[in-house]
């Protein structure tokens, strides 16, 4: 056999083993699942998550994804808990301890602590007759049948079952909470995620004098010299009472000229797009470029209660803040 399909036969035979071990986790999905969920939906504290060696490293992605959901959490080194690092957990709190043999020595040194201080244990382990499994108030995890390692040695199914667990547990609690996009974003300022998610249009729009605006009647040469002036690529156009009446687009010019409309005597009554879509300022600048690119324009005009423009966006204002 070619080395090249060697490698190929083994690579799949992983990802099958690992499928498996994934799929295995759905009938243990039970009542012991629901208990460890209420359980820290009432508590009033954090989750702290524990795990040695590859399932520390699980337990501290696992403590992430809990901490962006909605699920106040962190990750505490069994063996440094040991050593001073346990009065960073108090009475409160809920321990999810991640053990796939469920008889790590570092974690099982700690259970006595956690049963004097009436701290209440989550285990996640794949043995549910471990020591580990035996001292939890809940044990989640599936029996695993094999590791992908051919020498069924290394952390490999089992950490990726964990890892799964972890996520349901955490998608879950979502749910549970009603954790919204909005409430995504605040756990998530920086990036492009954040500016996606908590920018409001409001904070992107040109209002004030820097809107283009022009009254019904207005001259078409006219308005295009305000379009000039403000350079957004479009202009407002007011009814006598402030209301938005339309809006004249750098798309409606083209479209002007090809029918060899006279600039200089027509009126942008005439031309213009009747009303336009519209966005409001308190929603998110995402929701606008969605308005945008469902109606395939590449500008919106921003009103109030009351139909008065109170600004105005286009594409080039959504990419350079990130939204795109």
């Amino acid at each position: 056999m070619s080395l090249s399909r060697s490698l190929i036969q083994s690579a799949q035979r992983t990802i099958r083993l690992e499928i498996e071990a994934v799929e295995a986790l759905l009938a243990h999905i039970d009542g012991d699942f629901v208990r460890a969920c209420e359980m820290i939906l009432a508590g009033a504290g954090r989750v702290v998550v524990m795990g040695m060696g590859k399932s520390g490293h699980v337990g501290k992605k696992i403590a992430a994804t809990l901490a962006s959901t909605g699920t106040p959490a962190f990750f505490v080194h069994p063996a440094e808990a040991s050593h001073g690092d346990m009065g960073m957990i108090t009475a409160a709190d809920i321990v999810l301890a991640l053990s796939n043999s469920g008889s790590s020595a570092e974690i099982l040194t700690l259970v006595p602590l956690f049963k004097r201080l009436g701290i209440r244990l989550i285990s996640l382990t794949g043995n549910p007759d471990s020591p580990l499994a035996k001292a939890a108030d809940v044990n989640l995890g599936a029996p695993l049948q094999q590791e992908a390692c051919p020498l069924n040695l290394a952390p490999t199914s089992s950490t990726t079952a964990a890892l799964v667990l972890g996520d349901a547990i955490a998608v879950a609690l979502l749910e549970a909470r009603g954790f919204s996009a909005e409430d995504f974003a605040f756990s998530h300022p920086g990036g492009a995620l954040g500016r996606r998610l908590l920018l409001k249009v409001e904070n992107v729009m040109h209002g004030g004098q820097d809107l283009p605006q022009v009254r019904r009647g207005t001259l078409l040469r006219d308005a295009l010299v305000e379009m000039s002036r403000k350079g957004l690529g479009m202009t407002v156009v007011l009814e006598e009472d402030g209301r938005l009446a339309g809006i004249f687009t750098d798309g409606d010019l083209r479209r002007t000229l090809d029918r060899t409309v006279d600039i200089h005597t027509a009126r942008i009554d005439d031309v213009m797009t009747l009303h336009g879509k519209t966005t409001r300022p308190h929603l998110l600048a995402a929701q606008a470029l969605k308005v945008m690119e469902d109606n395939k324009i590449s500008a919106l005009v921003v009103v109030d209660d009351q139909d008065h423009p109170v600004g105005a966006l286009n594409m080039h204002d959504l990419l350079r803040a990130g939204v795109m």
